[in-house]
Parts: C-alpha cells; structure tokens; sequence
C-alpha cells in the first residue's frame, strides 16, 4: 500500500533536519571529555588527566593546538571540566580554532604544589619536582598520544588561583613549550606572601626542612624571570582578576591583595620586551563566576593566535652595522640579480646581492629611499643627506636631496643634489623615467616652486638621463605635506602622500586631510587629486601602475591597510582595506600580469601566523581588488615598521615572477644572526595564490 503524500513530505522534511554540511552534525553534538595516564619518569609514577579532544577529532587527520589547564590549589583535575561547553560553543562559532584541551591532576603536598620542583625534605610533604614533571613528562605524553603540533605557537597554559601562578611560571619559564598563558586571579605575591598566604605552607616553595625559604620563592617569582627572558620567543599573556578579591585587614599586607599583585604583575609584564600583556577587571571574587568569562575573554583574545603551523620567518644574512640601519629600496634586473639600497652607519650604502657594494657618504647623515633598475644593468638611488655628497655644496648642514646613478659595476656616473639652503629638503619615493631619468617626491620647507604654502610641502621632481634638475613641482596647503611614492607611465606621474590639512585639488576644489594621490602629466602640469581618509594620520605611502594602466596606491588608513586604483583620468575603479585588531599599512605596490597586485607593507594583527610584533604583510588582489591572498613572515621582534612607526619596506616583481622584498627587522633571521638595533633583510617570494 502506497504511503499518503503528505506523509512522504514528512519523512523528506524530517530527514532535512538532521543533514548538514560536512563536520556540522560533529559540531552540534560539542567536543567529548575523557581521562587519561601519562606515565612520569621525574615522579616515578603516573599523572592523571582530563583531555577535552574536539568535535569530530575521532574521525579527523588534523592537528590541533593545545590547551594545558591548571587547578587551583585543593581542587582537582574535575574542575576545568566546566569550560568544555564553552570551549564547543567557542570552536562551532569559530572565535577559536578546535582545540584539545588537557587537565592535569595535582595531588602532590596535599594539592598545595604551586607547580613547582619543591626542594622541602620533610616527611610530612615531601617535594616532587612537579614543574618538571608537567612540563617535560606530560607534555612529551601529549605529543606523542595525540595528533597535536609539537611546537611553543601550538601550545597555550592557562590556570586559576595556585593554577594561575602556575600558568604564569611555567610561560614565563618554559618559552620553548608555550606561547601564551591565560593568568586568573594568580596568586602570586611580590617580593613575598603576606604572612597568612598558603604559599608559605605545603613545601612548595620550601628548601631541606624549612617549608618555606624567602630565597626559592624570590628565585621561582616573576620578578626574577622576567630580565631573563627571551624577546625571540615571545609570550602572550592574559591575566585577569576580580574586583571582589579578599582585601587583607592588615595594612602592612594591603598590597598583596590579588587585585593589587594583578595590576603589579601586568604593569611588569608590560614592560618586558618578550611579552605583549593585558590586564581585565572582572565583577566578582576569586571563584568561577571571575574565571569562567575570564577565561572566554583569555580565549577570544590568544585562542585564534594559536597555531599548528610555525610562523614563516626572515630568511639570513641581515644587512647592516651594529648601529641603527634602515632599508632604502631594492631593484631588480633583467639578469635576475637584485641591487639592495640602506643606510648603515649614517652612510648610503648600495649592494649588488653578491657583487659589489658601494658606499655613499659624508660625515654628516645620509638616508636613501628608493632604488630603481636602469636597463644597461645601473641602477638610480634618492634619498637626502646633510653633508656635500656631490662636492658642490661645500658647508651644507641641512637635509638636501639627492639623488645618485651607478653603472652595471657600481661606478658613479653622477650625483644630483639640490634644495634650499638652510632648510630641509628630504626625498621620499623614486621612479625611474622610461628615458633613463628619474621622477623623486619629497617634501621642502622652502621655497623650490613658488612660494611655501605651509609647514612642509610636498615635492615632485624631474632629473634628465644625464642628471639634471628639469623641472621641480610644489604642491601643498596650510599643514604639513609629504609626498611618499611616486610611479609613472608615458602619460601619467602619479604622486601618493599625506597631508595634516586640505591640500589644492584641480580647479577651485581641495582634498581633505589624510592620505592623497595626485596625478600630473609628464611635464610637471597637476591633473587631479584624490583623498584617502580624512585625518592627519592617513597616508598613502606608495603606487604602481598595473599592466591594464590603473594606478594602485597603498597605505593606512584608519589605522588599517588600504588600498585603491584609480584610472588616468581619476576615477576610482576599487577599494580594499585589510582590517584587523591592530595597526597596519601597505608599503609598496608590486604590479603583476593580468592587472593583479602584491601589496607588502605591515601589520600588527593576525593575517595568517603571527610572527611577533609587527609583521611583514603580503596581500594579493586580482584586478578588481577583491582579496585573492594574504600572509605575514617575521621574526619575534618588529619588522616593516621603524621605532617611530614609519613603515619601511620596498618590494619589486623579479623576471622569474618572484616578489623580492626588503625592510627593516629588529629581530634576528632564521639560522642566522642580528648585528642589533635595526638590520635590513631581503626575501623572496611568490606570490600565494589561494587554493
């Protein structure tokens, strides 16, 4: 007999409910909770767990970060256990990827071990070296058993109260296992504990038959670590604590409240050059009603920094001195080698990566800022100095600009420097003419084309092939202007910059405040303008004409990365902005076949795996600008971005298709070593296309 109709329908529609895309019925039902054994050569016996192992994770192949979650003292592994419907709500809606997360047992000195290798004899607690035992025994186990990454960037520790101090010694101790710690209202005390902590009663912090010793606790504390630590290996920390801890009666011990040694710890931490740390202020005491959304907080803030996959670094040797360095340009050659421009002990220096190199300088300062490629295999350079770098301008003390052209072999065919005496003039960007001369763009606090429209105007610049001054464009308003790029074709010079107030458009009209592009016609004459932004802040640091003729230009606005192109006559044919948590810019534009770019500059956030501070960004966007690719490499230090938090990058395209990139770092390169305080590195990439 035929079933009804209607009742077919009902069956169809209620097996619809249940089907979902692939991995999504794992996710409905959470993640599972399990116990395990990880046998202990420093115990000599074995150390119980929990383990927290993701949705799907039995019928999965990937490897997954790690989570080492630390009890409070008198409590068990059991109580971490409440986080896992948090942890599967926090992977289902992606703030985090799939975690595993382990849950140690602590009984050792009555469950009162603080975690550490206690030295105390006595019967009555005998010390166990429990620091060494989690750090090395069970972790070991957890690689070994599960399919984690045995790598610091995969691996998170994280603790409450005695868990919490735990948390932090373990980071801060063991940099080569963790990358990140969640500190929750850690009971840590500086320089001692009051008189009536716990601290001073299982051993932990004991030596022979003294339970405890003023001299471990200070050699185990925070304090004592942090000078130790090591800025290529940097920690993320999240310490939050509650507003309603125990407050001490005695006032001699008012300052060991938890939410007072919080603040200390953070305002410590915050000052080591190996940790980037934050502080959160939660409405409650020192129970769960403070550690359950301190630790969602902790896992919004490190969980999507934690990653299987180490971070791509810079690849060895660095350029430089032992001295402040910073990158000036690099220029690629039609045989394939490259010509890399800095500055190294105040002297230009230009090096044919491995040929020749040729230093340029005075006793007074030089900087450069752009290297291009001639054909015959020479190359032109820009940049400014505070000396006679041409022998013309004998007791010049101020900036003036120049710029230089080298043969195939280094040899200097001549140097052009020019400006008003007196003042500075400093160049920015360079662009190579197609008949063999050179546009630069500056900036003059003279008078160089009319007179001075404000603090600073932004200048743009014509040199003939045999390096003369052709012809020399002022262009500014009532604020302080800066020309940063510049890039040309046979019809079109296009000029990026930032200015702190209106600048003059064509016309009658102006551009508001912020990153600018200009473009002019070949002999000098402004055709039009455009804004980016709107505040003094906003800039457009660079441009590039793409092989279907837009001019793309790039910098940071709103304190992301932006980009936009603009056809000949000025009219915007795309945006793209690459936001994230924290700072960022593009630096340089690299144009590539079919209308594509590869946008390099920096950022602070999280693109792909965070590397350290500032990265090196690298973002590709097809023709229309939509997002094909991004990444970030970088050491554990800032890269891309000065002290003063000028980007400094340059990029070009290579005849194998290559980008090769090069920039300032402050860390040190991958089998290799830093000279310090700011060295020029050179990279070569492809460009990532997505699969």
């Amino acid at each position: 007999m035929r079933k009804p109709r209607w009742l077919a329908v009902l069956a169809v529609l209620a097996s619809l409910t249940f089907l979902a895309a692939p991995g999504e019925t794992e996710v409905r039902t959470g993640g599972t909770l399990a116990t395990g054994s990880a046998p202990s050569q420093a115990l000599g016996e074995n150390i119980a767990f929990n383990v927290y192992l993701p949705s799907g994770y039995d019928r999965g192949t990937d490897r997954h970060p790690v989570l080492y979650l630390l009890h409070g003292r008198g409590d068990t592994m059991q109580a971490w256990t409440r986080v896992k419907t948090l942890l599967d709500d926090m992977i289902r809606t992606r703030r985090i990827p799939p975690v595993i997360a382990v849950m140690p047992d602590a009984p050792w000195s009555e469950r009162g071990s603080w975690y550490t290798d206690s030295r105390y004899t006595g019967a009555d607690l005998p010390g166990r070296p429990i620091e060494t035992a989690l750090t090395r025994d069970l972790v070991a186990y957890v690689d070994a058993t599960y399919r984690t990454a045995p790598i610091r960037e995969a691996r998170l520790v994280g603790g409450y109260s005695m868990g919490g101090a735990g948390a932090l010694r373990f980071a801060l101790a063991h940099q080569d296992l963790f990358s990140a710690a969640a500190v929750l209202s850690p009971a840590v005390y500086t320089p001692l504990p009051p008189s009536d902590s716990s601290a001073r009663d299982y051993g932990a912090f004991g030596k022979d038959g003294a339970k405890f010793s003023d001299e471990v606790y200070k050699e185990l504390n925070y304090p004592a670590l942090l000078p130790k630590l090591d800025p290529d290996l940097p920690v993320r920390l999240f310490v939050a604590v509650g507003d309603d801890e125990y407050a001490n009666p005695d006032p001699a011990d008012a300052h060991h409240d938890l939410d007072f040694e919080s603040a200390a710890l953070y305002n410590a931490a915050r000052r080591s050059p190996a940790l980037s740390a934050q502080l959160r202020v939660m409405d409650g005491g020192h129970d769960w009603t403070v550690w359950e959304p301190a630790f969602e907080q902790a896992m919004a803030e490190l969980g999507p920094g934690l990653s299987v996959t180490p971070p791509t670094g810079l690849p060895a040797p660095l350029y430089g001195t032992a001295g402040p360095d910073w990158a000036g340009g690099v220029a690629a050659h039609a045989d394939g080698s490259l010509t890399i421009g800095y500055a190294a002990g105040g002297n230009a220096v230009l090096t044919r990566v491995g040929g020749w190199t040729k230093q340029l300088g005075t006793a007074a300062d030089e900087r450069l800022y752009g290297v291009a490629a001639l054909p015959d295999g020479g190359v032109l350079a820009a940049g400014y100095t505070k000396g006679d770098l041409d022998g013309r301008h004998a007791g010049n003390t101020t900036d003036d600009a120049f710029v230089v052209n080298l043969d195939a072999a280094g040899a200097v065919r001549w140097i052009t420097q020019f400006g008003v005496p007196g003042v500075a003039d400093r160049l920015y960007g360079l662009a190579a003419a197609p008949d063999g001369g050179a546009y630069v763009v500056g900036y003059t606090k003279g008078a160089l084309d009319g007179a001075n429209a404000g603090d600073k105007d932004a200048i743009l610049a014509r040199l003939t092939p045999g390096g003369e001054v052709s012809w020399i464009r002022q262009y500014g308003g009532a604020g302080e202007d800066k020309a940063y790029g510049v890039a040309a074709d046979a019809s079109n010079v296009y000029v990026t910059g930032g200015a702190s107030a209106a600048l003059p458009s064509t016309g009658q009209g102006t551009t508001a405040p912020g990153g600018w592009l200009a473009a002019f016609s070949t002999d000098g004459t402004r055709k039009w303008a455009a804004t980016a932004g709107g505040t003094a802040s906003d800039r457009l640091n660079a441009v590039a004409v793409t092989t279907t003729g837009l001019a793309v230009a790039t910098g940071g606005v709103g304190g992301d990365a932006y980009t936009a192109a603009y056809t000949s006559q000025g009219k915007q044919r795309w945006q793209h902005t690459l936001a994230t948590t924290f700072a960022g810019a593009g630096a340089a534009v690299v144009p590539l076949p079919g209308g594509e770019v590869e946008v390099v500059g920096y950022t602070r956030g999280r693109v792909s795996v965070q590397a350290g501070g500032a990265d090196v960004l690298t973002l590709r966007l097809d023709g229309k600008g939509r997002q094909r690719a991004a990444a970030q490499l970088g050491t554990a230090r800032d890269d891309g971005v000065d002290a003063f938090a000028e980007p400094n990058l340059y990029a070009t395209a290579t005849p194998s298709g290559e980008v090769a990139i090069t920039g300032l770092t402050y860390g040190a390169p991958k089998g290799g070593d830093a000279p310090g305080n700011g060295d020029v590195f050179l990279v070569r990439t492809s460009p990532v296309v997505p699969r």
